[in-house]
């Protein structure tokens, strides 16, 4: 088994508010929930407006596959409207059995 984590670092230029920022990141959350099944939340940048970082977490049995994935959300999350991907970073980690 293998646990797969990815990091995205966003900007997001045309937020004014943290209600606009929420805006923003709900449909990209929305969009790695639906497409990947992977889970998603919001894990620094908190009280910025224009700053946020969403962590993903899938389960794979290899790694191959769990870079695959987080790779694909990276380029969808990339790719949402109001969103800038500044860095991303993938951590694989192998429970001991």
């Amino acid at each position: 088994m293998i646990v797969g984590l990815g990091r995205y670092e966003l900007l997001l230029p045309g937020c004014g508010s943290l209600k606009e920022k929420r805006s923003v990141l709900r449909r990209a959350v929305a969009v790695v929930r639906q497409k990947f099944n992977a889970s998603v939340a919001e894990v620094d940048h908190l009280d910025l407006w224009q700053r946020a970082t969403l962590a993903a977490c899938v389960v794979s049995d290899t790694g191959f596959h769990a870079r695959r994935v987080l790779s694909e959300i990276e380029r969808h999350v990339g790719m949402q409207p109001g969103v800038d991907l500044i860095r991303a970073s993938v951590d694989l980690l192998a429970p001991d059995e």
